[in-house]
């Protein structure tokens, strides 16, 4: 496997546990007439960092951002950006800048007179003319040149498919490393904030269920009704160790060992966030000796949920790093599996493309 030269790390870390919070949301509640959207929710919000609001239809994350732009006024509680108490402050006068869903484009006006921020080739079309990525550069790009001290994004991948998904999460990402402004991201969806953010909340009629590293929160058993079974899997910090150009393959390294991924575009050295779906990842009690699996870790099991359904989660600790696996309950009993028993997790490289990997 050829090696390339080391890349000198010069990222600063998204958040500073000695920092003092830049957005604090104390006890907030919000009501509508006798239905409460949001219910005693209280966060902190780092400098340079994007922190991720997940939840489904109706849980009371895109209230909370409305209350943050003054677009809504909280029926108890505190909100305050910076250290400034935002109870009398107008929209027009907060430092904050938040972005649609739906855009918000003024469709008889050109791109340019939208926005003219780093889109040349897009400057004198019609937001009608723009593919839905487009639409969301353009309004991502409107929305900084207000120069605010915290941008607000409101589901902004909802409406895209994949491949135009795959295309605004990498200016996301841009954004989180060239303007190093806080972003607080809305999504509904588990692969868009295991990407993008290294803190998130989970949200469910209102109140706020968990609140921690997307690391941690992802890996645990008990949230799953929450953040989803089906999309229930680990999120892993690593660097890039090689480049395989002949098989197209990247070797990452972490504390629990390598791992191959298909081929990414990354510098030797560039950290980078893997997630693991739970359902793409086997056990095995002895290590294989001839199979086609590149990715063979050891650790020990934690936990298995007690799920009355045929699949149970096994929760695995590699060497610190949590990793889930979901069986059938027959493998479970089969192979005589329970907390601190020693196993290998087999993981196939290709399930670990370039969906399922972020850049730090």
């Amino acid at each position: 496997m050829a090696e390339q030269p080391q890349r000198k790390e010069t990222r600063e870390p998204w958040t500073d546990p000695h920092a003092v919070p830049y957005v604090r949301v104390d006890n907030v509640t919000k009501r509508f007439d006798d239905f409460v959207a949001v219910n005693n929710v209280s966060l902190k919000i780092y400098q340079k960092e994007i922190f991720c609001l997940l939840g489904g239809s109706g849980c009371g994350k895109t209230t909370l951002l409305r209350m943050l732009a003054g677009f809504e006024t909280p029926t108890s509680g505190s909100l305050f950006i910076d250290g400034q108490d935002l109870a009398d402050v107008p929209p027009y006068e907060r430092p904050t800048n938040m972005m649609f869903q739906s855009y918000a484009l003024f469709p008889h006006m050109t791109v340019e007179k939208n926005v003219a921020l780093g889109l040349e080739h897009l400057l004198e079309r019609r937001p009608g003319a723009l593919s839905g990525g487009e639409k969301q550069r353009v309004a991502i790009g409107r929305a900084l040149l207000a120069s605010p001290r915290l941008l607000l994004l409101d589901e902004p991948l909802a409406a895209l498919d994949n491949f135009r998904k795959g295309e605004v999460l990498q200016y996301v990402e841009r954004l989180r490393d060239e303007f190093r402004i806080p972003i607080i991201y809305v999504s509904h969806a588990i692969e868009e904030v295991t990407r993008l953010a290294n803190t998130m909340v989970v949200l469910s009629q209102g109140k706020a269920v968990a609140t921690g590293p997307v690391s941690e929160i992802m890996s645990r058993l008990d949230l799953a009704p929450y953040t989803g079974r089906f999309e229930a899997g680990a999120v892993i910090e690593a660097r890039v160790a090689a480049q395989d150009l002949d098989y197209q393959l990247t070797r990452l390294e972490f504390a629990g060992g390598q791992l191959f991924v298909s081929n990414l575009d990354a510098l030797i050295g560039e950290p980078v966030r893997v997630r693991i779906r739970a359902r793409d990842v086997a056990i095995a009690l002895q290590r294989p000796q001839q199979a086609s699996f590149l990715n063979i870790l050891s650790g020990r099991i934690e936990q298995i949920s007690h799920a009355e359904e045929a699949a149970v989660d096994v929760r695995i600790d590699v060497a610190g790093t949590p990793l889930l696996a979901r069986l059938t309950r027959r493998s479970v009993d089969d192979l005589a599996l329970a907390p601190g028993r020693e196993v290998y997790a087999l993981i196939k490289a290709v399930s670990l493309d370039r969906h399922s990997v972020g850049y730090v």
